[in-house]
């Protein structure tokens, strides 16, 4: 019997008894019909590995964004990953990352063969660009600044650290589509911006996936051999790397949701804006600060809260699918252990840990229920 069971039917089931969710997908793909169609055009092809709709998919994010390149792999963690392997990354070397982030940020440096450095947050929940110097060694080979929720990094200083000490720069982006910096698109600004399509992400797919994009043709040729085993072509080897491919099928999907995404960015902009304007004048309540010169695109909408926990279970008892992302920083979490970090290292991070609550902000989320919810914390505080 396995040791470690699959949890995540149990999360399924908790989430489908809440009214006010982070999930979405059923209404998302409420024109599921109109997908079939297309994958029953696939079945007829049979083009399932890397096949043409891969191709428009990865022009169409070009065009996007404004990238030279895109690459389309197997989920956000391989962008990462694949993205330090043709930087070059070897063991022994040293990428500078943030303690908030999901997992997978510091698995991919982490099987990449590096160690992950990490530099304390900003109250805008992104890695504090001041802090980044004093981290630097001779080890250090790279930067990983993560746009966390959608919330961009002050890229300029940023880029401005790197460049002075010869380090390269990845975004982690999964996050971020059609997240900007002074007008930049999130994912432009390092040698490659990676992104997921996480079912749950704002461009999302049936399963995992995910992308990269990058204006190196050098890093482009080198990701395009890494995802697919080395291969030149059917019977020539150039090195041996990964399966980590962009199925047919998803690419698929994801060109139906590009269709949307100017409809579901703009949704979930609002949404944010709307539960800004309702809780901002409550005391317990602190939102970021949220700089003009930024386009957030709200991933997750993030806000800290005072006795968090207890609201939290306010939330949840009336049917609102609030969550905590994340309680544990990835120094203190079981598998840092051997990077010797301990509790205190990095305060900010750990005060966010301690106080952040996310709320369902999604696309489809309506008018009424971001009400219900702002009702439900302004009640929890009147009566404490």
């Amino acid at each position: 019997m396995l040791s470690q069971r699959n949890y995540l039917p149990d999360q399924y089931d908790l989430s489908d008894r809440l009214t006010i969710n982070h999930n979405y997908l059923i209404q998302q793909f409420s024109d599921y019909q109109e997908i079939f169609k297309d994958i029953e055009s696939l079945a007829k092809r049979g083009d399932y590995t890397l096949g043409r709709p891969v191709n428009d998919f990865e022009n169409r994010i070009c065009t996007l964004t404004g990238s030279k390149y895109c690459i389309g792999v197997g989920s956000g963690t391989d962008a990462l990953f694949l993205s330090l392997k043709a930087a070059g990354v070897k063991e022994g070397d040293e990428i500078i990352t943030t303690p908030y982030t999901f997992y997978a940020t510091i698995g991919a440096i982490v099987t990449a063969g590096a160690r992950p450095v990490f530099v304390d947050v900003r109250d805008d929940y992104n890695i504090d660009p001041c802090k980044i110097e004093k981290a630097i060694t001779s080890k250090t080979r790279g930067i990983i600044p993560v746009h966390w929720g959608g919330f961009p990094c002050d890229m300029d200083s940023i880029m401005s650290t790197a460049k002075s000490n010869r380090l390269f720069v990845v975004e982690d982006a999964c996050h971020a589509i059609q997240a900007e910096f002074r007008g930049k698109a999130m994912g432009t600004f390092g040698l490659t911006g990676c992104f997921s399509m996480h079912p749950l992400k704002n461009l999302n797919v049936w399963g995992d996936g995910g992308y990269l994009v990058t204006d190196s043709s050098e890093m482009a040729e080198k990701i395009s051999l890494l995802r697919n085993h080395g291969l030149i072509s059917r019977d020539e080897c150039a090195i041996f790397a990964y399966n980590s491919r962009l199925d047919t099928l998803q690419a698929i999907v994801a060109n139906h949701l590009l269709e949307k995404i100017n409809f579901i960015t703009e949704n979930r902009i609002s949404n944010a804006q709307q539960y800004d304007e309702q809780l901002k004048e409550i005391e317990e309540i602190t939102l970021p600060n949220r700089p003009d010169f930024t386009k957030q695109v709200y991933h997750i909408y993030v806000i800290r809260a005072a006795r968090r926990d207890d609201l939290k279970s306010f939330l949840v008892q009336r049917g609102v699918d609030a969550k905590v992302h994340y309680p544990v920083p990835m120094h203190l979490q079981p598998a840092a252990k051997s990077f010797g970090y301990k509790k205190g290292d990095f305060p900010v991070c750990e005060a966010l840990c301690d106080s952040v609550i996310s709320l369902p902000v999604h696309e489809f989320i309506t008018t009424e229920q971001i009400n219900k919810v702002c009702d439900c914390i302004k009640k929890f505080y009147a009566s404490s």
